[in-house]
């Protein structure tokens, strides 16, 4: 191995950090030698680096440098559009400079988003057919009155102004429904057709992306292009991955597909009321299958059952004979883009079904109306991950959380590095922070194992004395809506503190208050265990009520747990255990966010120091100093609060 790429990055890295006024981190300087050596090598790298270590800079540095020095393009995937967006602004600027200064090359860096999220010209001009009324309600001198109509016309406004028809970049943002009436996902676009191409966001943004050198994404996109094996991205040489942990299940999750009655129906009357495409066969095969889905409970589907699977092939039928209907139907373009786009998503649902019943999961879920809808996805999406996701390039994956119970064999698996045939390696660069000094980890073996009826009266308790003993700042982190609730409600009856519920309002509009508020209380769900970044002493107190086990009905989790024990494996240790000792560690990691933070993780759960596989939950945590004293946690708390008044 040549060490140019090597020293070429530990100087780019010298230069951002000197550019931001910063010091250099050991963590960081190992993530960025480590990935340097990695893609000269064409590796794979799996990198866990704690809260603090500065990976985005970590990752960008060896990536940027190899993409100057050898002349190549690069990707980038992230897990959601927050954090695509905070590498284009914040980011990869420091890098570009940096790599420019010692390289004397200047890359061009372009986030690519799916199609929806830009606003389409032609939609707001008018150019689709109507979808509902856009203006509910109408003043004559001083326009739409209802919400809706308002919003529709501060994107139109919007429009005149912008550069980039993101919707991102729509301050202060606008409702979804209102958003849909703005834009059109990829199958709608008229594409060469529009009378606006040339002013088109989502076909700029796209010639951008195809022009950079390293192309920010997102996992869900990311996974497009993999399981379609499409050229999204154009062709690149070195990957990234960003919050590997949840690569997988974005990809998996994106690649399912839903069927319902109310969606055929739709599709349908579409095809009638914009191409007067006579569809009534397929409006009788969506009644069909209503029939077969209407006595099947809710959960996986263990067996294609035979109503079912005959439901199914109508329908295929009929939507086949729909798609050439719409082919040699006569009308306008946009109406036809529409149509089109809605049959072909019928027809790729439909698909899915067809697949290799042992490589797919299939699952009913039901509303309160008792309405069925039936969800079909991959199994397992390793081999399009590894094979052709990622495939032969050299390919760095960080977070985190990626050594689970110690090992990075899980994630690896999920990434699909058996796949792809590349050597692979996982490092722990560590964390700046001093976990053992910082932080506390306690764990409540006193009280009972939780039971399937939600938070006992002795966790309730131990949630309100922590809560006191702390005087607010907590983070009270459930595994089911209905403990949360419970856990809200005890902390609101029995404390004087500031209680806000997840529901109660949008998730960043909660975390900003209790972000502001500093002695406050925030109860939630599974969604806040990760994401949550509130720097400093307003959250000085994570409490976990239970390890979040998957549901023993979650189909996904049950179904890849049954393929793990046909094949000789065991399904708790490999699917259950590892997404709770995940999440246990995402949740964990809530407390501390800079060098400065202090407080207590509280795990009222004690089967982590009572059952076996406890101790693998326990090495995938930080390492915070342990206790199982509830006098010397209640101490330590109310010391931490008595020190902010002084």
């Amino acid at each position: 191995m040549s060490d140019g790429l090597v020293e070429e990055s530990g100087r780019v890295l010298d230069a951002a950090v000197a550019a931001m006024g910063g010091v250099t981190r050991e963590g960081q300087a190992s993530m960025v030698s480590e990935g340097a050596a990695a893609l000269e090598d064409r590796t794979h790298l799996l990198v866990q680096a704690g809260t603090g270590t500065g990976k985005s800079l970590g990752y960008l540095v060896p990536l940027l440098t190899y993409c100057a020095t050898r002349g190549v393009r690069g990707v980038v995937s992230t897990a959601t559009l927050a954090l695509q967006r905070q590498i284009l602004v914040k980011d990869a600027p420091v890098a570009i400079d940096a790599v420019a200064s010692v390289t004397g090359v200047r890359l061009k860096v372009a986030v690519l988003k799916g199609w929806q999220n830009y606003a389409c010209m032609h939609k707001l001009d008018g150019g689709y057919p109507a979808e509902g009324t856009l203006f509910e309600d109408r003043d004559l001198e001083t326009g739409p009155t209802g919400q809706l109509g308002r919003e529709i016309m501060r994107i139109r406004e919007w429009i005149g102004e912008t550069g980039s028809g993101d919707r991102d970049d729509l301050t202060p943002g606008v409702s979804d429904r209102a958003w849909h009436h703005a834009s059109v996902t990829k199958p709608e676009c008229l594409g060469k057709h529009c009378p606006l191409i040339d002013e088109c966001f989502a076909q700029a943004a796209r010639t951008q992306a195809t022009e950079a050198d390293v192309v920010v994404t997102n996992h869900s996109l990311f996974g497009i292009n993999a399981c379609t094996e499409g050229e999204l991205f154009g062709d690149y040489d070195a990957v990234v991955v960003d919050e590997a942990h949840e690569l997988a299940d974005r990809v998996r999750s994106q690649a399912a597909a839903d069927l319902t009655v109310a969606r055929v129906s739709r599709v349908a009357r579409s095809l009638r009321s914009n191409l007067s495409v006579d569809s009534t066969d397929l409006d009788e095969a969506g009644v069909g299958l209503g029939a077969a889905l209407a006595p099947l409970p809710e959960g996986l589907l263990e067996y294609r059952p035979e109503a079912l699977t005959h439901a199914m092939t109508v329908l295929d039928g009929a939507a086949r004979r729909a798609s050439h209907e719409v082919s040699d139907a006569q009308g306008e373009a946009a109406a036809k883009a529409l149509a089109r786009a809605a049959v072909d998503e019928l027809i790729g649902a439909i698909d899915e079904w067809g697949r290799d019943p042992d490589r797919s999961i299939a699952y009913i879920t039901k509303d309160e109306s008792e309405n069925a809808r039936l969800t079909v996805g991959p199994l397992d999406v390793s081999g399009a991950i590894g094979g052709v996701g990622i495939g032969e390039r050299p390919a760095i994956l960080t977070s985190a959380t990626l050594a689970l119970g110690g090992s990075f064999e899980f994630i690896a698996a999920q990434a699909g590095m058996a796949v792809s045939g590349v050597p692979w390696h996982g490092i722990d660069v560590g964390s700046p922070f001093d976990h053992a000094r910082q932080g506390i980890r306690y764990v409540a073996t006193r009280l009972p194992p939780p039971g399937r009826e939600g938070p006992s009266d002795q966790l309730l308790d131990e949630l309100v004395d922590l809560a006191r003993a702390s005087a607010g700042g907590v983070l009270a982190l459930f595994a089911s809506r209905r403990g949360a609730i419970a856990g809200a409600q005890a902390l609101r009856e029995r404390t004087d503190l500031t209680v806000y519920l997840q529901g109660e309002e949008t998730l960043a509009q909660l975390i900003q208050r209790f972000r502001d508020e500093r002695d406050s209380c925030l109860v939630g769900t599974i969604s806040l265990w990760q994401g949550v970044d509130v720097v400093g002493d307003a959250c000085r107190l994570v409490v976990i009520d239970k390890i979040p086990f998957p549901r023993p009905d979650d189909p996904v989790a049950k179904a890849r747990s049954m393929d793990v024990e046909r094949r000789g494996g065991n399904g708790f240790m490999s699917v259950s255990l590892t997404h709770a000792a995940l999440m246990m560690a995402q949740g964990t990691g809530r407390l501390l966010r800079s060098s400065e933070d202090r407080g207590v993780v509280a795990i009222l759960d004690p089967r982590v120091a009572t059952k076996r596989y406890g101790g693998f939950i326990m090495r995938s945590l930080p390492p915070m100093w342990p206790t199982t004293d509830p006098q010397v946690v209640r101490g330590a708390l109310r010391r931490l609060a008595a020190s902010r008044k002084e």
